[in-house]
C-alpha cells in the first residue's frame, strides 16, 4: 500500500486531524533518511554536465569550479581558516588538469584576485603576456599551468555571499566579446543556485 494511500485510508477512519500528523510525520521521516552520497554525486553530475556544456560553448581548454570552505583553525584563537579548493573540472584532451594542485588553498594567497571578484564579479584576463592588461596576481599561476586567457566569475549565493569561483582559461589568446563574458557570469549565477541548493540541505 502507498504512502498515499494509507494517509487518505487513515484520514478516513481516524479524522484528518490525525492523518495530517501522520502525514508530516512521514514527509519528515523520509527527509530524515535521504542518502548524501546519493544528493552529492546527483548534484556532482549536474555541476559536471553544466561545464561540459560551457566548455564545449565556448571552445574553453580548462574550465573549473573552486569552492571556498572551512580549512581547519588558526593557533591559540580558534578561528576559522579560510580556504579554496577546486572541486569541479573538465579539460580538453592534451590539456593539464590543475584540480589536484589547488586543494586547500588558503585565500589569503589569493587576496588582490579574490577581492577584485568580490567587489567587480569579473575578471578578464584576455592575454597575460599584455603587459597593460592587469592580472591580479594570477599571472605566475598562468605560465605555470600553461594557460595564456582567463575568465573567472563570481559564484554568489542569492543574499550576495561569495561561495567560489568559476573560471574558464585557454591556452591562446582568446578574447570574450562583453556579450558572451555577460552570458557566463549568468551560468556562473546559475552553478551558485545548484551549489546553494546542496548545501542548504
Amino acid at each position: 500500500m502507498s504512502e498515499n494511500i494509507l494517509v487518505a485510508f487513515l484520514t478516513g477512519v481516524l479524522g484528518p486531524t490525525l492523518g495530517i500528523g501522520i502525514k508530516y510525520y512521514l514527509d519528515k521521516r523520509k527527509q530524515q533518511t535521504k542518502d548524501p552520497i546519493k544528493e552529492t554525486l546527483e548534484i556532482g553530475s549536474l555541476v559536471s554536465t553544466k561545464l561540459e556544456h560551457i566548455k564545449e560553448e565556448y571552445h574553453a581548454d580548462r574550465i573549473y569550479v573552486a569552492q571556498f570552505h572551512n580549512g581547519g583553525h588558526f593557533y591559540p584563537t580558534g578561528k576559522s581558516i579560510a580556504k579554496f579548493s577546486i572541486i569541479y573540472e573538465s579539460v580538453q584532451p592534451n590539456v593539464s588538469s590543475v584540480q589536484a594542485n589547488f586543494q586547500n588553498i588558503p585565500v589569503n594567497l589569493f587576496s588582490k584576485s579574490f577581492n577584485r571578484l568580490l567587489d567587480h564579479d569579473v575578471i578578464a584576463i584576455s592575454d597575460f603576456r599584455d603587459e597593460q592588461i592587469a592580472t591580479y596576481g594570477l599571472k605566475y599561476i598562468a605560465e605555470e599551468t600553461g594557460c595564456r586567457s582567463a575568465y573567472l566569475f563570481a559564484i554568489k549565493s542569492i543574499d550576495e555571499k561569495f561561495i567560489g569561483i568559476l573560471a574558464l582559461e585557454y591556452t591562446t589568446k582568446v578574447r570574450l566579446s562583453d556579450e558572451k563574458i555577460n552570458d557566463l557570469a549568468v551560468q556562473a549565477s546559475s552553478i551558485g543556485g545548484v551549489l546553494m541548493t546542496h548545501l542548504n540541505k
